[in-house]
């Protein structure tokens, strides 16, 4: 068996001496100086002393802003071994999450999709969560923020919160590196190189960071192998201003793990599985809509075993370019200006039927904000943000069928071959690849679309958008903040690939959206802020890679235009200046649309409370983070897969399950309820430690408890309380040499995770979580 191993080493440690006087003979006719210092015992692991660049301006200290927010330092990043997205819910309150099939490419933030920006500005993301996977090698520190993105980001898909990532930055003022070796279980292999120089000393920096993954896995047919070239440069002209440009090129062959099918409640609770193919009604074995499995049995499925394929493809590429130009004018005046540019190609061809190909996805984006100091006490930034987006893709996911799929037997059991009459309601890409047309057309004049409409689309858009922040200091106690933005959007949409005959359908669409914010600050004393905020924000529902796809009637929906987004929030924050502690706390309320799978948006209300911990003094650190969280349909409809897992199956062995023989997949509508949102824990408590036992050695810990919930609609499958703990330890051999090892999920639980955010696969799949594994991490400084 393969012994693991995984990591990052430990932060820095800063140790800023006391500064004493001198000892001296006193006179009458000598004036005493007495000096007093104070040892800075941070380790560079809490967010207290944070500054937040972007969302609500630069520079902000975490205590004045009105949001709960979670920044994540690059020492804290190396210290929770920080390698997904997933994997900020160590440190940040409600950012439980699904696996994203294996890869997720968004955040999860109070129980709804976030949103993904780099540099301030919306990354390409995926479809609903499915995507990229993301690198972290362009990251130096990660803002988790919670609510819809402000006025000045604008009108964006999804509203539960957001990750801003700041890119690394050139030094230009001294010249240092890095190299980490990682090596773990399952042949897990990680490579990366880091450094930064000056070209011209305080005037010019560069920065180069490359790194290579190759990813074995635990999970049957899967793995990951990646490259990124990061490269960052910064350029001083004056005191006055300032410019950071940076390239990424990033290209990934990864696994879309759709975990395991048939989730009763006795494979959750005691890992048996249903055996037994399901069978169409013409009497094929081959996985479809409406197939019945009569069971044969029940076995103990290995935890490896997941719906995937070897002959599956799954691969991208992508490259982004970020620039940020800030210059001050005058003492009253100043100027930001970033720009983003990235381009997107990927390939999915499984042997399901599923099939995505982004055939190219550009998106670039300027934003020029200006900032005017009336006084000292009024501010006011005005923005104009440009950005483009342009998306050539094809997919079909209309004859993907997962619970008649048996996964103790051979591989041809997964595999859908599609038949005449399916590839009829299809279109053929190339040589046996069959997608969805980018619209509906009637043939045959019998007033019925004769084709499977997926996201297939060649679509153009243009969001300019105007936006306005005052700041007020009406004391030296109270701040408030009011913003308001407009986007204006102009989208076209057309079929790239109309059926032979038909002339390709296209639609265009107008609308304009509107985003508000109004929130307080008061300084109870010199350590405790209490504040306020109130957010409306209108959203957009887009298809895969941010583009926009024809509905059934060949129209741009107005519909992907009306997800309205609401927040309130109250919180207190505790940042004392003699004291190595901190703390805050929110209460929220948040509604906002769920884009569902044909198009529709069913609102959902959130309600809760957050709250998180840190102490960070030599030779400790510990945080700890908790939430609740109430996630109810807001008087609306909902959808599945299939109403219940039992739907798969008839009902010739009560005794293993009473099926229905309804048969699955059954796309199935719920009607409008208050019923609480499958797949999200009412309850989470994280918690992390470190102590140094020596300045050469240290050890730490950290742990994840999640509260039981629905893993479907209906709650006829719960996921039970679970926990993970992982530990690590880390010897520095020298001042420049770190040797770490890491051992996670220490307790090999059995833990499960939903599929897919939003539900939809509720009661069909879910993701077994990694058992015991390990990691060795060596980093040398240069």
């Amino acid at each position: 068996m393969k012994h693991a191993y995984l990591a990052l080493s430990i932060a820095t440690i800063l140790n800023i001496p006391v500064v004493n006087a001198a000892p001296f003979i006193e006179d009458e006719k000598t004036e005493v100086i007495e000096v007093l210092g104070q040892i800075s015992n941070s380790q560079g692991l809490s967010v207290k002393d944070a500054y937040v660049d972007g969302p609500f301006g630069d520079n902000l200290a975490l205590k004045d802003i009105a949001r709960s927010v979670t920044p994540i330092s690059s020492e804290l990043i190396e210290q929770l071994n920080i390698t997904t997205l997933q994997d900020v819910l160590a440190v940040s309150p409600n950012t439980y999450s699904a696996s994203g099939f294996g890869a997720p490419s968004l955040p999860t933030i109070r129980g709804q999709l976030g949103e993904l920006f780099q540099d301030g500005t919306r990354r390409q993301a995926g479809n609903n969560g499915f995507g990229v996977p993301l690198s972290f090698n362009s990251v130096e520190q990660i803002d988790v923020v919670k609510g819809a993105p402000p006025v000045l980001f604008g009108s964006s898909q999804r509203n539960g919160g957001f990750v801003n990532l700041h890119s690394k930055t050139a030094s230009t003022d001294e010249s240092k590196g890095k190299v980490n070796l990682s090596a773990g279980r399952w042949d897990q292999y990680r490579a990366q190189v880091d450094y930064t120089g000056a070209i011209v000393k305080d005037k010019v920096g560069f920065r180069i960071s490359a790194e290579h993954i190759d990813n074995g896995s635990f999970y049957d047919y899967a793995g990951m192998k990646s490259d990124s070239l990061f490269a960052a440069l910064r350029i001083l002209p004056d005191d006055k201003s300032s410019w950071d440009i940076n390239f990424e090129l990033f290209q990934v062959e990864f696994t879309d793990n759709a975990g395991i099918n048939r989730p009763t409640q006795a494979l959750i609770d005691h890992g048996l599985y249903i055996t037994g193919q399901g069978v169409q009604s013409n009497g094929s074995t081959i996985p479809a809509a409406g197939s019945i499995v009569s069971p044969t049995g029940q076995v103990q499925l290995p935890r490896s075993t997941v719906l995937t394929d070897p002959d599956n493809q799954n691969e991208a590429t992508t490259y982004l370019f970020h620039s940020i130009y800030k210059r001050e004018l005058s003492p009253s005046l100043s100027l930001k200006n970033t720009t983003y540019f990235q381009h997107l190609q990927r390939e999915e061809i499984s042997q399901n039927s599923f099939v995505e190909v982004i055939d190219g996805a550009d998106t670039a984006q300027n934003r020029t904000e200006l900032t005017y100091l009336w006084n000292s006490d009024q501010q006011t930034i005005f923005a104009l943000d440009v950005r483009y987006n342009k998306v050539l893709g094809y997919s079909q996911f209309t004859t993907e069928a997962d619970s008649p799929i048996d996964l103790t037997g051979p591989l041809s059991n997964r595999r859908i071959p599609l038949t005449a009459e399916q590839q009829a309601r299809l279109v053929e890409l190339r040589p046996d690849v069959f997608v969805s047309p980018g619209a509906q057309y009637d043939t045959n004049n019998d007033g019925t679309g004769d084709f499977n409409l997926s996201d297939t689309t060649d679509s153009r858009s243009v969001q300019t958008g105007l936006a306005i922040q005052h700041d007020s200091d009406w004391s030296n106690d109270l701040h408030t903040t009011v913003g308001y933005r407009a986007d204006f959007y102009d989208v076209k949409a057309s079929d790239p690939i109309a059926p032979e005959g038909q002339i390709a359908a296209s639609d265009s669409i107008n609308e304009i959206l509107h985003s508000a914010h109004l929130s307080f600050n008061y300084t109870l004393t010199s350590d405790y802020t209490v504040y306020g905020t109130a957010s409306y924000n209108e959203a957009t529902s887009n298809s895969m890679a941010g583009g926009t796809a024809l509905s059934s009637d060949n129209t741009i929906s107005a519909q992907n235009f009306a997800t309205e987004n609401t927040l309130v929030e109250f919180g207190l924050k505790y940042a004392p200046t003699d004291s190595d502690w901190y703390a805050d706390g929110a209460v929220f309320s948040q509604r906002r649309s769920l884009r569902n799978r044909d198009g529709s948006n069913t609102g959902i209300r959130t309600q809760g409370f957050e709250t998180q911990v840190f102490y960070d003094a030599y030779p400790y650190w510990v945080s700890a983070g908790y939430s609740y969280i109430d996630a109810s349909y807001d008087n609306s409809a909902s959808s599945q897969d299939s109403a219940q897992i039992a739907d798969a199956f008839d009902n010739s062995r009560p005794d293993i399950i009473e099926g229905t023989s309804v048969g699955a997949p059954s796309f199935t509508s719920f009607a409008p309820s208050n019923r609480q949102v499958q797949g999200i824990p009412e309850q989470s408590f994280s918690f992390n430690g470190n102590y140094s036992i020596n300045p050469e050695w240290q050890i730490g810990f950290s742990g994840l408890y999640t509260k039981s919930y629905p893993l479907d609609f209906l709650a006829t499958v719960k996921i039970r309380d679970q926990y993970t703990l992982n530990m690590n330890t880390s010897y520095a051999f020298t001042p420049n040499t770190k040797l770490r090892f890491d051992v996670n999920n220490v307790t090999n639980g059995k833990n499960w995770r939903p599929v897919f955010e939003g539900g939809y696969f509720g009661a069909t799949l879910v993701f077994p979580e990694l058992p015991i594994n390990a990691k060795l991490t060596v980093t040398h400084n240069f």
